[in-house]
């Protein structure tokens, strides 16, 4: 995602409301953080060995608790009971999860956790977004690269959400990567059984511009939709595509 897309957020601060960081142009901001968002807040996670979960939440109110017992003080589901699932385009991005909300009925707390992307990027696709016309992201291989993205930590009704969002099966597929691995949170650890949502077919293929494909992180929304090339025949990934519902976590 464009550079200038990443917001810095001061944990003194603390909790955030989601219009601080807009949707629009996508793929929107998103805070230079972990967080959970509920109810149009979001609330910085940080990593601590000493939580059970091994994750804080920064409240406001001077307590950090550990992020299993905030989830369960929510009615929801612990880490251990969410599938990873990578977030590379807008779904990091506070308001869009909002938007997740009001409009496909996304409920509970959405777990949004920081992570290093060794050998990924997310590139510009060769298609458009119904939903505005905008230009969005699609993942693919890129030996030698470093990105910032995150892992949503999703509750099967939540990835149903992701799934009808995402448009799965025509537009994007729903895969396992194999070099999950490559992936840390910023704990230093890697998600197990990492999920995506990657290029279901030539509509979204990254887009090549005189045979390479452009990094969303060089270009923004407006430069991005100027583009003209051809659809890649591959995405150069190593995965399996889900079918059906992906296992227990």
């Amino acid at each position: 995602m464009p550079v200038s897309s990443l917001r810095t957020h001061s944990l003194e601060r603390e909790p955030f409301a989601e219009t601080e960081y807009p949707e629009d142009p996508y793929p929107g901001a998103r805070p230079d953080c972990s967080f959970v968002h509920l109810d149009g807040v979001g609330y910085p996670v940080l990593p601590d060995e000493t939580a059970p979960s091994g994750w804080r939440v920064r409240t406001g109110t001077g307590t950090h608790p550990c992020l299993d017992d905030w989830l369960a003080e929510h009615g929801a589901a612990p880490l251990d009971q969410r599938r990873p699932v990578l977030a590379y385009g807008s779904n990091a991005c506070p308001e869009k999860i909002g938007w997740l909300r009001t409009g496909l009925g996304l409920t509970g707390p959405a777990v949004v956790l920081r992570a290093r992307c060794a050998e990924l990027s997310a590139v510009w696709s060769s298609g458009l977004r119904p939903r505005d016309g905008q230009r969005p992201a699609v993942l693919a291989a890129a030996p030698g690269v470093t990105e910032q993205h995150a892992v949503w930590y999703a509750t099967p009704e939540q990835r149903r959400v992701l799934d009808r969002c995402e448009g799965r099966g025509k537009r994007y597929r729903l895969v396992r990567l194999h070099d999950s691995g490559n992936v840390r949170l910023d704990d230093g650890t890697a998600p197990r059984r990492l999920l995506a949502y990657t290029a279901a077919g030539r509509e979204l293929a990254p887009l090549l511009v005189g045979g390479e494909p452009v990094r969303c992180t060089e270009l923004a929304q407006r430069e991005a939709l100027t583009l003209s090339g051809d659809p890649a025949a591959t995405d150069g990934l190593s995965c399996t595509e889900i079918v059906g519902e992906p296992a227990s976590p």
